[in-house]
C-alpha cells in the first residue's frame, strides 16, 4: 500500500538512487545475512577468562591506589574517593554530584594514577560484556555462525549499520580488541579476504573540493598526513617525528567532521589557540577546502539539503534554527554528509558490482561483511589470486574520481590476520 502511494513521489535522481543502488543492494545484503560469519566459540571463552583475570588484577590495583575497597562500578562511590578522599580537582558537576565520565577521568589522569587504571578497568568490562560474552550468545546453533542484520535506512548519511550483533564496532586499536577479531574465522580450506578503502573520505573531499594541493598529493601517491605535517611544521619527511604526523592526521580527519579549535585542542591535549593555529594553517595549505565547506553550507541553507556523488539528499532544517548550537551542529553535518555519504554510495555500488562479477565468473567466494570502508569475503584458497585482482579492480574503479581510489587487501585465516 505504501509502494502505490510513495512511488509517484519519487522522481529523477531520487528514483534513480532507489532503482540503481538501494533496491539491488537488498539482494546482496540478504545473501550476506543468510551466509553469516563463522565464530570460534572456544576462543571467546578463553578470552573471557583472560579478561576476568585482568579485571581481578585491576581491581586489586584500584583498591591499593584508593586505600580502601569500594564499588568501582558506582559513580557515587568513585566520586567520593576521587574528590573527597584524594581531593582531586572537580572538573564537571552533575545533578546528583560530581561527574566521573571518560573526559573527566582523562583530565584527572595527569594528577593521579587512579583515574587511568579506572579507565582501563571500564574498557575491559565493556569489552567482556558487549563483545566477548554477548557474541557467544549470538551464535546461531544450526550454522555455528553469527548472522547480523544490515540496516539500510538508519544512518542519515546513507551508511549501512549493523545490529544483532553489531559487527561494525568491534574494536581494533587495542590488543584485547584484536583478540576479539581473531574469533571471526573460516570453515575448511577457506580464507578471509579483507579489502579496505584507504582514506576514502579524504579522497572524496579532494574530489568534491577540487583543491589543487590535496588532489595533487593523492595523484602523486603521497602520504597525506605526512604532507600536511611537513607543510604545517615547515619540515621535510625525513625529519618529521611521529607526534607531528599524529597531529596532522587528527586535523586532516577532523576537518571532514567540521572539527572546532576547541574540539581539536581536547583531542590533542593542546591549548585552543594552538589548535586554532593548526586549523588556520590547514586552510592556508588547502584553500579550496575552506571555500568548498562554506559553499556547501550556503547551498544547503538555500535548498534545505545536501547531496552526495549519487545525489542522495540529506535534509537539514536546523540550518535555519535560531539556536546557535543547534545551527552550528547542522552546519557541521552539512559539511560532513556529502563526504561520508559519497563514500557510502561508492562502497554500496562496489558491493553490487562485485556480487554480480562473482556470480558471472562462477566463483565460490562470498561477500560476508561490510564495515563502512571495508568489505570482507570468505574465499576458497584456490581463488585467492582471482579474488585479489577482482576486488581491487571493482572497488578502485567503481566511480571515476579526480583522485585515485586505493584499496588495501589482506588475506588470512581469521579477521585479525586478514585486516
Amino acid at each position: 500500500r505504501l509502494y502505490e502511494k510513495l512511488t509517484p513521489l519519487l522522481q529523477g535522481d531520487d528514483f534513480k538512487l532507489l532503482q540503481e543502488l538501494e533496491l539491488p543492494l537488498i539482494e546482496v545484503l540478504v545473501e550476506m545475512e543468510l551466509h553469516g560469519m563463522k565464530l570460534d566459540k572456544s576462543h571467546l571463552q578463553k578470552l573471557s577468562q583472560l579478561i576476568q583475570q585482568k579485571l581481578e588484577e585491576q581491581q586489586k590495583e584500584i583498591y591499593s591506589l584508593a586505600g580502601e575497597e569500594f564499588n568501582i562500578n558506582s559513580p557515587k562511590q568513585l566520586s567520593v574517593i576521587l574528590f573527597e578522599k584524594l581531593e582531586l580537582p572537580v572538573i564537571k558537576k552533575t545533578k546528583s554530584g560530581y561527574s566521573t565520565d571518560v573526559s573527566v577521568l582523562e583530565q584527572l589522569a595527569s594528577e593521579h594514577d587512579l583515574p587511568d587504571v579506572i579507565l582501563t578497568y571500564r574498557q575491559l568490562v565493556k569489552l567482556k560484556s558487549t563483545y566477548v560474552d554477548a557474541l557467544q550468545d549470538d551464535i546461531f546453533s544450526k550454522t555455528g555462525r553469527v548472522h547480523t542484520s544490515f540496516n539500510q535506512t538508519i544512518a542519515a548519511t546513507g551508511r549501512l549499520s549493523s545490529s544483532n550483533p553489531n559487527l561494525q564496532n568491534i574494536p581494533i586499536r587495542t590488543e584485547m580488541g584484536r583478540g576479539i577479531r581473531k574469533a571471526f574465522v573460516v570453515e575448511g580450506n577457506n580464507y578471509l579476504l579483507s579489502a579496505d578503502y584507504s582514506q576514502v573520505e579524504l579522497r572524496v573531499l579532494a574530489h568534491l573540493s577540487e583543491d589543487e594541493a590535496l588532489v595533487e598529493a593523492f595523484q602523486m601517491g603521497e602520504d597525506i598526513h605526512t604532507r600536511t605535517a611537513c607543510e604545517t611544521f615547515g619540515t621535510s619527511p625525513e625529519r618529521l617525528d611521529a607526534e607531528a604526523r599524529r597531529m596532522a592526521k587528527a586535523v586532516n580527519f577532523g576537518i571532514v567532521y567540521g572539527l572546532s579549535a576547541f574540539g581539536l585542542s581536547r583531542q590533542l591535549k593542546i591549548y585552543p589557540k594552538d589548535a586554532k593555529k593548526f586549523i588556520d594553517q590547514y586552510f592556508a595549505l588547502y584553500k579550496k577546502v575552506k571555500v568548498y565547506m562554506e559553499e556547501t553550507v550556503a547551498q544547503a541553507k538555500e535548498v534545505g539539503y545536501t547531496l552526495t556523488i549519487m545525489n542522495r539528499k540529506r535534509y537539514l532544517p536546523d540550518l535555519k534554527s535560531q539556536n546557535r548550537q543547534v545551527r552550528e551542529s547542522a552546519e557541521r553535518i552539512a559539511i560532513n554528509s556529502p563526504v561520508q555519504g559519497s563514500a557510502a554510495d561508492l562502497i554500496k555500488l562496489a558491493m553490487i558490482q562485485l556480487t554480480e562479477q562473482i556470480r558471472k565468473q562462477k566463483l565460490k567466494s562470498r561477500m560476508i561483511l561490510q564495515v563502512h570502508d571495508e568489505l570482507v569475503f570468505e574465499c576458497p584458497d584456490n581463488e585467492e589470486q582471482k579474488m585479489r585482482a577482482l576486488v581491487k579492480k571493482e572497488m578502485e574503479e567503481v566511480v571515476p574520481l579526480k583522485v585515485p581510489l586505493v584499496v588495501d587487501i589482506g588475506w588470512g585465516k581469521n579477521w585479525n590476520t586478514a585486516h
